[in-house]
């Protein structure tokens, strides 16, 4: 199975995750039934996982599991570093705070012709398999690439592991001897001037809620100018206030209201999201962190600070004046060489001798 055979697979997978009801999939219509059904079933393992969010996030992948997208992806690389006589086992510790979270890591190893062993998260331990059984019906080689590990990993060349900030300590301590990526906490950030469009404030709304802010790439803080004013925005954001609705959101929202009000915190309330100023990157669900600049000069010493805390940036208008950030409503979009951390993992598994 070469990387064209690779490629080839990882699409057709992904036209089944765009157009899941076209005639051309009857031969996997027992997985794609699966496939629906686990789309509405995994609320009821993790609450989190609604079906709007588990079915974006199918959905997303779909969108950049393309010919193109892949074939543009892989060519940054020497093709030759994907062909391997006898591939190495790369293990992967999968997080679970969102849908599908570790599928850049699984596409990543066996694109690159290694093998997978994956340990995945209890809270996201039944869509990847699911994904992996209708791989492994368009392209039978893959079923000899795929381990998922039930206990304690074992057998590997390589590790890949995300995990929080104390449990990166730990990671590597543990597999320190092995070729490694070990990704910590990182968060998104939103930067607002004043000037931007109504329609760039509702669209940032969705890089604030979508998976209930859980995601690294979920916006957690703004930065605003001195002396902003709050009253565009939570009107902006108006229509996401069906939020309030899912019951460990508003568990989250009623328990942080109380802290506030009883520590008689300053705070800004919409009735489903609070503001508060604060320093911090990472804010609880259902509050978000701002904090205020003087100057945009100054704002880019502050970013750049904080740039291994990031994991994106989002800014509005033009001219784009904070470097590499993105549009609003695109956080959990990212392309195929958005790379978690900014470390590029097919270098890392393309090094693998």
């Amino acid at each position: 199975m070469n990387l064209v055979n690779r490629i080839n697979a990882f699409a057709k997978l992904g036209e089944v995750l765009r157009n899941p009801d076209s005639v051309y999939f009857k031969s996997l219509a027992s997985e794609i039934t699966s496939l629906k059904e686990l789309i509405n079933s995994s609320q009821f393992v993790n609450p989190w996982f609604t079906p709007d969010n588990v079915d974006y996030a199918l959905k997303s992948i779909g969108h950049f599991l393309k010919v193109h997208l892949l074939e543009k992806w892989v060519n940054h690389y020497e093709a030759k570093n994907f062909e391997h006589c006898k591939p190495k086992t790369v293990a992967v510790v999968m997080a679970g705070n969102i849908p599908l979270v570790g599928f850049h890591d699984y596409l990543s190893v066996l694109i690159s012709g290694h093998k997978l062993l994956a340990k995945l998260s209890s809270s996201d331990h039944q869509l990847l398999p699911l994904l992996n059984q209708i791989l492994e019906k368009v392209e039978p080689c893959f079923s000899e690439r795929v381990t998922f590990a039930d206990g304690k990993l074992d057998h590997f060349d390589a590790i890949i592991a995300t995990g929080s900030n104390n449990t990166s300590r730990y990671f590597e301590y543990y597999f320190e001897k092995y070729p490694h990526i070990i990704r910590k906490n990182r968060n998104a950030a939103a930067v607002l001037t004043g000037s931007e469009s109504d329609d760039d404030l509702h669209l940032l709304g969705d890089d604030i809620f979508r998976y209930f802010g859980l995601g690294c790439r979920s916006v957690s803080k703004l930065y605003v100018p001195k002396n902003y004013k709050f009253d565009r925005f939570y009107e902006a954001i108006q229509d996401y206030v069906d939020v309030i609705n899912h019951s460990k959101y508003k568990n989250n929202y009623d328990y942080y209201k109380a802290i506030y009000l009883v520590n008689k915190t300053p705070h800004l309330d919409n009735g489903f999201l609070m503001l508060k100023e604060d320093v911090q990157l990472s804010s609880p669900v259902s509050v978000l962190f701002y904090e205020e600049y003087n100057t945009i000069n100054e704002l880019k010493s502050i970013l750049k600070n904080r740039s291994n805390e990031l994991q994106c940036i989002v800014a509005a208008g033009k001219p784009n004046y904070i470097h590499n950030s993105i549009l609003p409503g695109r956080t959990q979009h990212p392309r195929l060489s958005d790379y978690a951390d900014d470390v590029d993992t097919l270098k890392f598994l393309a090094g693998l001798k």
